[in-house]
């Protein structure tokens, strides 16, 4: 996985005010931690973490006072409306360190002619080195049948993840769609008591 570098600047204003000034001036608040240490509280450049955070797990490089500490994002607030980042909660890694996280779950293929599928689970929690997390896993429901299921423990992980999520729980479900005629009685039932209504 490659590193993407951000220069960072110290942080020394705390509070909703201070918070504010930093993004106007096109930065966002950040932390960094871990490791038994302070915690460090930084600003980072807003186009660059924007663009940088638009992967999943992604490694970053945090350039400090001439120094770079590896690090990955724990916790990203976003303004819901405009969808801006306002805080990063950064964790401190280092090469050959295991951490957990999370990776998408991307379906591949097609199931059986007449079937859908339905996805259980959207994320697995896995444990991975912290300089090669994978970003998503392939599931794949290529030709499955009707009442086929992917559990979690089915699913190939990356060379050196392991997973975390409970290995019994379904991932993928594959069934056939609720047939019309199905539609046609529940439609029937529910006109049944004004019938009667009028036939009474």
């Amino acid at each position: 996985m490659a590193e993407i570098k951000l220069a960072a600047e110290p942080r020394t204003e705390f509070g909703k005010g201070a918070a504010r000034r930093i993004r106007r001036d096109n930065k966002i608040p950040a932390v960094l931690y871990g490791h038994g240490d302070a915690p460090v509280h930084v600003t980072l450049p807003g186009h660059e973490s924007m663009l940088a955070l638009r992967q999943t797990n992604v490694l970053l490089n945090i350039q400090l006072d001439g120094k770079g500490q590896l690090a990955v994002a724990k916790d990203v607030q976003r303004d819901p409306v405009r969808n801006v980042i306002e805080h990063i909660d950064l964790q401190v890694v280092t090469a050959g360190e295991k951490i957990t996280v999370d990776i998408s779950v991307n379906i591949v293929g097609e199931s059986a002619p007449g079937t859908i599928h339905l996805v259980e689970e959207q994320t697995l929690s896995i444990e991975a080195e912290a300089t090669h997390l994978p970003e998503s896993v392939d599931v794949s429901i290529e030709g499955l049948e009707s009442g086929s299921q992917i559990l979690a423990g089915d699913v190939k992980l990356p060379a050196g993840a392991e997973l975390l999520t409970d290995p019994s729980y379904v991932v993928v479900l594959v069934t056939e769609p609720r047939g019309e005629a199905g539609d046609d009685e529940s439609a029937a039932s529910a006109e049944s008591p004004a019938e009667a209504s009028s036939e009474g």
